[in-house]
């Protein structure tokens, strides 16, 4: 009979992260029992929810940014990649000045705090770790993302960005320690979960499932990607969580090889198949190349004989993941980078020339003017776009339903689907990037068939639905890159205006006014899809 050993799940190794001391107030230690035991005041949590919400909205990590900034110097990178990678670095130091966020989406608030049993708080963590969380999207410009059911199907904007998602786990010692993420939507909803089997774990069975579930990510959540894949868990809800951490870079320190015990490792040689295999993918940075990813990590994990849970997930461009502790020194928050421009080079790429559209001519000749032009043409835009995105949709539906016209402003102006965050004082616009077009694939065929979403101007790629309604109506998707929210705030919106369903908020359909705002036609009159040529 073997004999009973204890293995540690996720064995991490020292701690590499940088911190910086945010206070040394509301900690203290005491004895008891012989035990050095951390007394935390609950304002403590309040603070480093706060401060660690309010840096991650705003900064990223150096090594991020220095990823971006390898793009730019390499000669395998398409003009495409270069574009995006330039770009995102523009909006990296655009968010640094602390107005405007680095994205439009700020993001569900997630928690999760690994507590020493010898740390007394006295308090329901939870409540003052969502005190802290309130008072940062209260007080930035952050936007208010989470809805709540009032009933089954009938929901209301919290207006506070709660609830958030908090989850605290025990351990020994007597430290404190976090990690905050502000997760968008886009990249949550790439997060998928493979049921498979014994018959997924050889060479070519694995090779393959990579190639074919990487389509499955899209553009739609802003790459370049930290890609997580997970293979094994006790459980899906194991897989999945490990997915979110890995994604977020907190299992970098695992070991590299398995054991007896069942730890979790990192399989190194998989991690370079798996970014081959995206490199090789030829999505690139949104548009066509080389950088569809980042980097990779593959996490192997013990599992039940007959589960073989697999789960793949990303970390977009907004990389907004943080750690954080408590210890008898203070409390500390991972220090991000400040200086983002540091990484922007004297000059930007060469790059061909864009076509300029003006969007202030009627729907029919700017339609003419795009139809001379193959998919993947750079486009610079200006003039009025209509802003729109999911409920302000089905509202639009319930009018057609009902047997009313549809709205001339949908039929004047191309829609931008998106919803900004707060607009900071004595600017025009808040953050304000655009978000994943797939999600309004279904309104597409019958409200150009009412003469609206003629031009449609967002992120990611769309379904075959929207490529064929395209083609039968005339009708164009352009394609806005992902992540560039800040920039496009402070560049390239000149000025914004409710024009209907006031009362949804962010989700109101806004008239804005744009110059030199970047796209690509994705979609074309032709039935033509960038996207279904990769």
């Amino acid at each position: 009979m073997p004999e009973f050993s204890y293995q540690k799940p996720f064995p991490l190794k020292k701690d590499p992260t940088p911190y910086k001391l945010i206070s040394k107030d509301y900690v203290s230690t005491l004895e008891v029992d012989g035990r050095k035991i951390l007394k935390v005041d609950p304002k403590a949590l309040e603070l480093i929810a706060e401060k660690a919400l309010a840096d991650v909205s705003f900064y990223l990590r150096s090594s991020h940014l220095e990823k971006l900034a390898k793009i730019l110097n390499d000669p395998e990178a398409t003009d495409n990649d270069r574009f995006v990678a330039y770009t995102l670095l523009q909006n990296a130091s655009t968010a640094g000045e602390g107005k405007l966020p680095s994205c439009q989406d700020t993001g569900t608030a997630i928690v999760m705090g690994k507590k020493g049993e010898n740390v007394w708080t006295g308090a329901n963590d939870e409540e003052a770790l969502s005190k802290g969380i309130y008072n940062t999207y209260q007080e930035r410009n952050l936007r208010y993302s989470q809805v709540v059911p009032i009933t089954m199907f009938d929901e209301k904007n919290s207006g506070t960005n709660l609830p958030a998602q908090i989850d605290i786990y025990a351990e020994q010692g007597n430290e404190y320690k976090f990690l905050f993420m502000a997760k968008g939507g886009g990249s949550a909803n790439k997060t998928y979960l493979y049921q498979q089997t014994k018959a997924l774990l050889n060479d070519e069975s694995l090779t393959a499932f990579v190639k074919n579930k990487i389509k499955d990510l899209g553009t739609s959540a802003c790459p370049p990607y930290h890609l997580a894949l997970v293979i094994g868990g006790t459980s899906a809800e194991a897989n999945l969580k490990a997915v979110k951490l890995a994604s977020a870079g907190y299992y970098d320190e695992l070991p590299t090889e398995g054991n007896i015990g069942g730890q979790a490792f990192r399989d190194l040689e998989w991690e370079e198949k798996v970014q081959l295999i995206c490199q090789e993918s030829l999505i690139g940075a949104q548009f066509g190349g080389k950088y569809f990813t980042h980097d990779v990590k593959v996490i192997r994990l013990p599992r039940h004989a007959a589960s073989c849970p697999v789960g793949i997930g990303v970390s977009c461009s907004a990389d907004r993941n943080i750690k954080a502790k408590i210890t008898e020194e203070g409390i500390f928050i991972e220090a991000l980078e400040t200086n983002p421009e540091k990484y922007l080079p004297a000059q930007a790429p060469h790059l061909e020339k864009a076509v300029e559209v003006d969007l202030n001519q009627p729907m029919a000749d700017v339609l003419k003017l795009l139809s001379q032009y193959p998919i993947k043409t750079r486009l610079k835009l200006k003039g009025t776009l209509i802003v729109a995105r999911d409920i302000a949709h089905a509202k639009i539906k319930e009018l057609l339903d009902a047997g009313k016209p549809m709205p001339e402003y949908f039929k004047n102006h191309p829609v931008y689907y998106a919803g900004p965050a707060k607009t900071p004082e004595g600017m025009p616009s808040g953050s304000f990037g655009p978000t994943t077009a797939g999600r309004m694939d279904s309104y597409v065929n019958l409200f150009q068939s009412q003469g609206g979403s003629m031009i449609m101007l967002a992120k990611g790629n769309r379904s075959k639905a929207v490529t064929d309604a395209c083609k039968q109506y005339g009708g164009f998707y352009l394609g806005s890159i992902g992540g560039p929210a800040a920039i496009l705030a402070k560049e390239n919106i000149k000025s914004v205006e409710v024009v209907d369903f006031e009362e949804l908020g962010m989700e109101a359909v806004r008239k804005i006014e744009v110059v030199d705002f970047p796209a690509f036609i994705i979609c074309d009159d032709k039935g033509n899809d960038f996207f279904a040529n990769l």
